[in-house]
């Protein structure tokens, strides 16, 4: 994982979701301990209006290492600002062949190591061309 302080945030952004994933994936460690090396004790996310705290995202944690899937973050603009980042990705997901697209509207707060302490995110989903193989 990258330090925030100074990353471009199109680059630590999609780095983040990346790295977080492979994490659990590749990974036989308490899901717990990635959660922690990535987000504050005190995480909390919205989701399209869904609360999401650390045990929340330790219980996702389950059907991601369950489902195995691929990730690819398209960022087509981030902006930072002191602990912030805006940005806009589309995050390419290909689990049991089946591709999903989701376009993500993010606004979050980060420490200066780089966990995650704050989000919040409006999703939609986009068309994708099943044909095509994963990210």
């Amino acid at each position: 994982m990258r330090t925030f302080d100074g990353t471009d945030p199109e680059r630590f952004i999609a780095d983040f979701y990346i790295s977080f994933t492979e994490e659990l994936l590749s990974s036989d460690e308490e899901p717990a301990a990635i959660v922690d090396r990535y987000h504050t004790a005190d995480v909390v996310e919205f989701a399209d209006g869904h609360r999401i705290d650390r045990q929340k995202l330790i219980d996702h944690t389950r059907p991601v290492r369950k489902n195995r899937p691929t990730l690819r973050v398209e960022v087509h603009e981030a902006i930072a600002d002191g602990d912030r980042i805006a940005a806009r990705y589309t995050l390419h997901a290909s689990q049991r062949g089946k591709n999903v697209s989701t376009e993500v509207y993010f606004f979050g707060r980060f420490t200066a190591d780089g966990r995650l302490r704050e989000a919040n995110m409006l999703t939609r989903a986009v068309p994708t061309d099943d044909s095509t193989p994963g990210p």
